[in-house]
């Protein structure tokens, strides 16, 4: 489930987001502490080895590789960027019914029986072709949906189950329910519930939209960030913590060794270190496919649910459903202001905005 904390950071307020490092669902401390823990423990065993020379030599050794110069640890932050453009372009690229609804609501026309099934069984199959993709690619919704019979109940009928699977593809078949979307809206265009031509290239323009948002969620899937990126970035965070663990161990300040002049037992520097840059990989490692089941991936089965719903409230009850047509309010005034709430009066102060030059 996706965790939302928009409402408290809404205002920019003493402490706003230091409130956030307390929550622990979604946080980076879940993500986390597995390896950090395995992290400690490794340190501390090597802390507990007695000091002798050649162990100080070989601390000494390592020591010159914790550099970031040597190992290009920052580059965790260009794929973190990379993954990030990847998760929010899949974000948008979700199919939403509502662009093709409000088409399909005020161009396939028709009060009776049949108006009302054809409208109904074209959001369906629209729907139905999301769900097929996105039961591809989400293991929530496979869950959901293992098999193509758990769908008669909602999105398809036997009938239409039967001619899906009578055609025999070595591809995707997502697309079919799309096909008999064009070819019903063209049926309607024949029997006149559809007016005109024009009514029905908007509609197909729309559906060719919502089939371009499903083939970009396919592709997303198959096309991942090359695997040597993510190879190498994984690398070079584990080979340079690996140093850190035995170059940060603390030698005897007596002995005079460089940049060993305090011994302290908890590496602070090195424990942050570790929580940035491994908490950086681990944020890659969770965005870089939100359709799986972690916290912050995305809602696909409520997504399912709402398309669904707000598809059918559309073009059936909501069908020519209209409130009477009156004047309103303000129809004898020519000048006149919306009210306020006493709370956001003052806004009415502030002088409102004409251009940054207007005044020069």
């Amino acid at each position: 489930m996706t965790v939302s904390y928009s409402f408290e950071v809404a205002d920019a307020k003493f402490g706003g987001f230091s409130k956030l490092l307390f929550r622990w669902k979604g946080s980076i401390y879940k993500l986390l502490y597995k390896e950090l823990l395995v992290f400690c423990g490794v340190y501390l065993f090597f802390s507990m080895l007695y000091q002798q020379d050649l162990f100080e030599r070989v601390v000494l050794y390592c020591d010159q590789f914790t550099n970031t110069n040597f190992i290009p640890v920052l580059f965790v932050l260009f794929y973190v960027t990379l993954a990030f453009n990847r998760w929010w372009g899949q974000y948008t690229s979700f199919p939403l019914p509502d662009n093709l609804m409000m088409v399909v609501s005020g161009n396939v026309h028709g009060a009776d029986e049949n108006g009302r099934l054809l409208r109904r069984t074209l959001m369906r199959y629209a729907n139905l072709s999301s769900v097929l993709i996105l039961r591809s690619i989400s293991t929530r919704v496979h869950k959901r949906f293992p098999t193509l019979e758990h769908l008669v109940e909602a999105f398809i009928t036997t009938h239409e189950l039967k001619k899906y699977e009578s055609l025999h593809s070595d591809f995707n078949k997502y697309w079919i329910p799309l096909t008999w979307f064009s070819n019903l809206a063209a049926k309607a265009r024949e029997e006149g519930r559809v007016r005109d031509d024009i009514a029905l290239r908007l509609l197909m323009d729309e559906l060719n939209k919502y089939r371009a948002k499903c083939s970009l969620l396919f592709h997303y899937d198959w096309i991942s960030i090359p695997l040597v990126y993510t190879q190498v970035v994984t690398l070079a965070v584990y080979s340079f913590f690996a140093f850190c663990v035995i170059g940060r161990q603390f030698l005897n300040p007596e002995k005079g060794y460089k940049d060993h002049k305090l011994d302290l037992y908890v590496p602070v520097f090195t424990l942050l270190q570790f929580f940035f840059y491994t908490g950086w990989l681990k944020v890659g490692e969770l965005i870089i496919n939100p359709f799986g089941e972690d916290d912050d991936d995305f809602e696909t089965n409520q997504l399912i649910d709402r398309n669904i719903q707000v598809s059918m409230l559309a073009v059936d009850e909501m069908y020519q459903n209209l409130a009477p047509i009156v004047k309103d309010k303000n129809w004898a005034q020519s000048n006149f202001s919306i009210p306020y709430t006493l709370s956001t009066a003052a806004e009415t102060l502030n002088p409102t905005f004409k251009g940054s030059t207007f005044d020069m």
